[in-house]
């Protein structure tokens, strides 16, 4: 991902020269008498005019899918017995040992550490007993050094349901040169990884309850390849996987609805996750519900005492702006009108991109905690 500003500044008036403002050899001035007919008339074109762009826009919001503006509201909290059931079901351990540690190899997009943890995380995928469909979206691309293979991971718990809630992260690590350090990028993203596949382990019962009940909302998993520049951060090297993948959903058949990209109700991407003391913030006005929402779930995790060295009730969840836009993962489904959740800790941490981004550098407390918010964020939204 890459820092960034917010865009191109906007023109001002006059700049486009549509806007111009007219000589005063140009100007005519009408008659009071001329002038009279004409604004009723104006008047009467503008009230019509509203009164069209009224009626279709109230249409408009009718036929928006449900979870993409109107969903939030009927999402009811868990109660404090199943809240506590829920985190209990995470396991510290298997998190950290079982699905954590596998990640922490150089992963570079064709390299032999990333065919391992794509293995791995398919492997894995396929034992949980909710029976997901998992797909490889594999391809060639030209990239500065060269013809590369990548391959995305695709697991979609219930491909029949008509709505997917997809959490994404990307699971190449950044390209050093051979001299230097291995870099295993342990925020970056092997983290956001080990709590996707943890999530899906913990709440596998529900899951499969969810998927025998034919919910209208699924769980879908997505690990990225390529989002790491090979060379130079810019259009043509970066995002390598979620270009190709939004693009393939975004002509791809979804047997309920038009297309696949259009299933996605919300996109949660998780990136630079696992370092103390992280901050997040609202990237996008959409999806300020689901933020604000993250940021209840953590108040009332700490007021039953569910969250480790987290002595305030609000730590990870900032209100205000961010410090500036990001690009990362989100941005080609974002680009195609998906919602936009983006779970980036800003500012970065200190170890982004450097040697030092590994497991003796992630704060242990701060991975649980975050995986108990999300979790109960599952299983709220997901109604488990």
């Amino acid at each position: 991902m890459r820092s960034g500003g917010r865009g191109r500044p906007r023109l001002r008036l006059g700049e486009r020269g549509l806007l111009q403002t007219p000589t005063p050899s140009n100007r005519r001035l009408l008659p009071r008498a001329q002038l009279l007919p004409l604004l009723l008339l104006a008047l009467a074109v503008a009230s019509a005019f509203y009164t069209v762009w009224s009626g279709w826009h109230h249409h408009r919001n009718e036929e928006l899918p449900p979870g993409r503006d109107l969903r939030g509201q009927l999402i009811g909290s868990l109660p404090e017995a199943r809240m506590r059931r829920v985190v209990g079901q995470l396991d510290p351990q298997r998190l950290w040992n079982t699905y954590l540690r596998p990640l922490l190899v150089v992963r570079t997009p064709g390299s032999p550490g990333n065919l391992q943890v794509r293995k791995f995380l398919e492997a894995t995928l396929r034992t949980l007993t909710a029976g997901w469909h998992v797909e490889l979206d594999a391809f060639t691309a030209s990239t500065p050094v060269g013809l590369l293979d990548f391959a995305n991971v695709v697991a979609t718990l219930d491909p029949g349901a008509a709505r997917h809630l997809t959490l994404a992260c990307h699971y190449d690590s950044k390209l050093f040169p051979s001299e230097s350090a291995p870099f295993v990028g342990a925020t970056d993203s092997a983290v956001p990884c080990a709590l996707l596949l943890e999530l899906a382990q913990a709440l596998d019962q529900e899951l499969s309850r969810a998927k025998d009940q034919a919910a209208p909302v699924t769980l879908q998993l997505l690990f990225l390849d390529g989002e790491e520049a090979l060379k130079e951060w810019g259009p043509k090297d970066s995002l390598y996987g979620s270009r190709h993948l939004a693009q393939f959903m975004e002509s791809a058949p979804h047997s309920p609805g038009p297309t696949r990209i259009q299933a996605i109700e919300l996109f949660v991407l998780l990136d630079l996750l696992g370092a103390p003391h992280p901050t997040f913030y609202s990237h996008f006005p959409h999806t300020a519900r689901w933020f604000h929402r993250l940021k209840s779930i953590e108040k009332r995790l700490h007021r039953l005492n569910l969250l480790q060295s987290h002595p305030q009730e609000v730590m990870y969840f900032q209100p205000g702006e961010p410090p500036g836009s990001v690009e990362d993962d989100h941005i080609p489904f974002l680009r195609r009108g998906v919602p936009v959740l983006h779970l980036i800790s800003t500012p970065f941490p200190s170890v982004w991109h450097t040697p030092d981004d590994s497991e003796a550098n992630l704060h242990p407390a701060t991975v649980h905690n975050l995986s108990r918010i999300l979790a109960v964020f599952l299983a709220e939204y997901l109604g488990l």
